[in-house]
Parts: C-alpha cells; sequence; structure tokens
C-alpha cells in the first residue's frame, strides 16, 4: 500500500492541505492498468504542447525540451524501466511527474496549461481504442480468408445440415464455413463503423467548458490522426459511448465465435467425428490416456461469457451518472482493455485451430441419410405440377410407411409402392436419392450448389477488400 501522500503532490492538491488516507490512495490509482496508454499519453502531450507553443504559451526552447523529455519516457516505458512512484495516480500524473524530473518543474509544469484529465483520458482513450480496433480488422480479415480458403478447397466434401440439432438437409461443408465466414464478415463491417465514431478528438476541451486560451482543435485533432474535433466541450470529455460500442462489438463477435465453437466441440465428439483438432489446439485428460479435449474451442466459447460481463457491468456504471465526468468513469477501462485482449486473443486461437484441423470426409458421408432427401421427394412431385402442401404430405407419408416396413430409408420403396401411396409417381422418382444432385439443384443466391457458395466466398473477400 502506498504512504501517505500530501495533497500539495497531486495536481489537484492545491485546494487541499490533509493528506488522504492510504486505502484511498490505492483506491483511486488506476495507473496499474492505464500504464498500457504510455504511448497514446505521451503522444497526446506532445501534439498538444505544439498546439501551445502555436498560441504561444510555450516558448520553441521549451517544446524541444518538452519532446525530448517525452522521448526519453517513451524509452523508459519501452525498456521497462521506468520507475513508477507513490503518487502516481494514473498514467497522466506519472508521465508528468517523470517529466519535470528530466527537463525541471518549471518548464514541465506548462503541458497541462488549459488542458484536464478530463479530455486527456479521453483522447488517451480513444487512440489506444482505435489503435487495436485497427489491429482487430486485420487480425479478423486475416481470419476470415483462412475460413474461405478452405472453403474453396474443400468445396466437394457434403456433410448434414442441421437444425434443433437434428438432420435437415444435406449441404456442402463449404457451406458450414461460409456461414461464419458470412457472420464474422458481419463483425468486420461494423467494426469499420465503430472505428469512424471513435476516431473523434476530445482534447482542447478541457475540464468540461472549453479552451480559455483559443487553442486551434482542428491542429490537434489532425496532429493525432482524428478526423474532427467532438463539437461540444461537454460531450468531450463524458462521452464514453465508443467503449460501449467496442463492448457491444465485442460481446456480440464472441458470441458468433461460441457458436462457432460449440458446433466444432460438437463435430470433433466421437459420436459424430467429423473434425479433429490438431495437437496444438487440444490437451489431454490428468487421469484417461485417451482423452483429446477440445480445450481451444472451451475456452473461446467460455471466454464468450467474460466478455458479455464486461458490457453488463460498464452498462451499470454509467448508466445514471450525472453530466459530464465523473470518477465513476474510470471504471470505463479495465472491462474495456481486458475485452480488448480477449477479442484479439480469441481471433487468433480461432484461426489456428480453423487452419490446422483435419475434416474426416468419410464420416461426413456417412452420416448423410435418405431421410434427408425428403423434401427432394417433395419437390420431384411440385415439379410436376403438384402443390407443395399437398407433396409435404406424401413425402411424409413416404417416410411413414418406409419406417412401418423398416425400410433402411425412403430410397428403398418400390415404384409399386410409391405409387400406391401416389399415382403421380413415376420412374424417375429414384433420381431425387442422390445427395450431389440435391445440394446442386440449389442453385439460388445464398444456396449449396457449388457455384452458389463459390459466390458467396466471392462477395465475402470483396468486402475485406
Amino acid at each position: 500500500m502506498s504512504q501517505e501522500q500530501p495533497a500539495e503532490s497531486k495536481l489537484w492538491g492545491g485546494r487541499f492541505t490533509g493528506a488522504t488516507d492510504p486505502l484511498m490512495d490505492l483506491y483511486n490509482s488506476s495507473l496499474p492498468y492505464d500504464k498500457r496508454m504510455f504511448e497514446a499519453d505521451l503522444n497526446c502531450t506532445k501534439v498538444y504542447t505544439q498546439g501551445l507553443n502555436k498560441i504561444g504559451l510555450i516558448t520553441d526552447e521549451e517544446l524541444v525540451a518538452i519532446h525530448k523529455g517525452l522521448g526519453e519516457i517513451q524509452k523508459e516505458w519501452e525498456a521497462g524501466s521506468f520507475v513508477e512512484k507513490a503518487g502516481d495516480e494514473d498514467i497522466h500524473t506519472a508521465n508528468e511527474r517523470r517529466l519535470g524530473e528530466i527537463i525541471g518543474k518549471h518548464i514541465a509544469g506548462k503541458v497541462h496549461t488549459g488542458r484536464s484529465r478530463n479530455d486527456q483520458v479521453a483522447t488517451d482513450m480513444r487512440i489506444y481504442v482505435r489503435e487495436n480496433l485497427t489491429k482487430m480488422l486485420e487480425f479478423l480479415a486475416g481470419f476470415i480468408k483462412t475460413i474461405s480458403k478452405r472453403a474453396k478447397e474443400e468445396i466437394d466434401v457434403l456433410m448434414p445440415g442441421y437444425t434443433h440439432l437434428q438432420k435437415a438437409q444435406p449441404i456442402r461443408w463449404s457451406h458450414w464455413l461460409s456461414m461464419y465466414a458470412t457472420y464474422f464478415t458481419e463483425d468486420y463491417k461494423r467494426l469499420k463503423q465503430i472505428l469512424e465514431r471513435v476516431n473523434q478528438c476530445p482534447l482542447g476541451a478541457g475540464a468540461l467548458a472549453g479552451h480559455p486560451y483559443g487553442i486551434d482543435r482542428e491542429f490537434l485533432s489532425q496532429g493525432l490522426g482524428f478526423d474532427f474535433p467532438i463539437g461540444n466541450s461537454l460531450t468531450a470529455v463524458s462521452d464514453r459511448d465508443f467503449v460501449v460500442e467496442t463492448l457491444f462489438w465485442s460481446t456480440l463477435f464472441m458470441n458468433h465465435i461460441s457458436r462457432f465453437s460449440e458446433d466444432l466441440i460438437i463435430y470433433s465428439t466421437g459420436e459424430f467425428g467429423f473434425v479433429k483438432l490438431a495437437d496444438a489446439y487440444s490437451t489431454g485428460s490428468s487421469l484417461m490416456p485417451q482423452k483429446k479435449n477440445p480445450d481451444s474451442l472451451e475456452l473461446l466459447r467460455g471466454k464468450s461469457g467474460r466478455v458479455f460481463g464486461s458490457l453488463s457491468g460498464f452498462l451499470m456504471s454509467i448508466k445514471s451518472i450525472p453530466s459530464t465526468y465523473n470518477k465513476d468513469m474510470q471504471e470505463d477501462k479495465e472491462p474495456l482493455f481486458d475485452a480488448l485482449t480477449t477479442v484479439e486473443h480469441s481471433v487468433l486461437i480461432a484461426t489456428g485451430v480453423i487452419s490446422t484441423l483435419a475434416i474426416n470426409k468419410t464420416k461426413m458421408r456417412e452420416a448423410l441419410t435418405m431421410d434427408m432427401l425428403a423434401t427432394d421427394l417433395a419437390d420431384y412431385l411440385v415439379r410436376r405440377g403438384v402443390p407443395f402442401r399437398e407433396t409435404h404430405h406424401i413425402s411424409g407419408e413416404c417416410v411413414r410407411v418406409a419406417e412401418d416396413l423398416k425400410l433402411s430409408g425412403i430410397d428403398q420403396l418400390s415404384l409399386q409402392q410409391f405409387k400406391e401411396i401416389d399415382e403421380r409417381f413415376a420412374d424417375d422418382v429414384t433420381d431425387v436419392f442422390d445427395f450431389e444432385v440435391s445440394v446442386e439443384r440449389r442453385t439460388a443466391i445464398g444456396g449449396t450448389a457449388k457455384s452458389a457458395v463459390l459466390k458467396q466466398l466471392e462477395q465475402l473477400e470483396a468486402e475485406l477488400k
């Protein structure tokens, strides 16, 4: 626990004469987790002091000294040699304190002119989130391309499609891959939209009421790579919608990852045997030598709950705070940082899993059963002019008769038996019982035909460009 710090040693200490409770110092400190924003904070100060120089509040010589000092501090953080001291409440306090040690407190004391930690932290966070989401876009695009590449290579592999976890209709393995590639591509598009809203500059808004010295906020915004400054100073310091949106996005993405993982967990069981995870993404049992557990997928599924919790917890923290900045908002960082780290690792692990797992084409094919072609049988009669509502009933009757006769499938019914059920069946009814023909009939956009699946993949790849 930190020692008691006199109020005058703090950035806000002039109003106070007594020392704070040591536990309060610890409770109030955010440095243990916000120090990861050191680079964003140093860049923020670098550009801000350029803005102060531009309006004559810092001389050219002072600016050179400040920037040199900021460079030394960055090297210390990067080398792991930065010494944190009691009283360093947050990354801003720590950096400014260290700058004073390097270049002297007189010059260092000017860097905060007209600036508040309110607009400073909001700026740092937006820079940090922007950099992380930009990196996430790259990782997510790589994940989607990995899925798409696999789908193209294994386009001829057929497997059962499921509803209610019951066998439904035959599909291509590539069609299943394309489904998740579609989910993740929508995530990719949403992420790009969020980045646009993240990339707005709060710097120069002061504590809440704006800048008293007329600093050029357009200059600050451009210098830090933002699209434009936030137009209302109250909004600039209090807005955390970009944090909420990032957590919303992370939650939705992890929901998709969780479903993706659940499917693969099921498909990897001995009962299914469709896929086999690489050793790099599996573990064994401490008791049962034969076990190979899909721990990577289970962790992906499990960590989704962690991210969901980050969103719900932060929403509760900010749901009723008054305008503008309140200390409750310090609770934005831990859930945000944790979610960003979890999602980044999850994308990379999922990419590794899908790029290395092996599929069992034989098991997938053997899992196809003729009852899955019951809809195709109904479609056969539709093509002969029978209304679908009738054909659905007739096909169901064929399934019932085959079950009553204890046949292995509806394809084992004789032509005579088909005709006894409905006289409109003809000799070519046997052509229905071909899984490849079934998937190839579905040529409409989004279907299972090879041409349709390849078109889906092409469209997804185009979104990434």
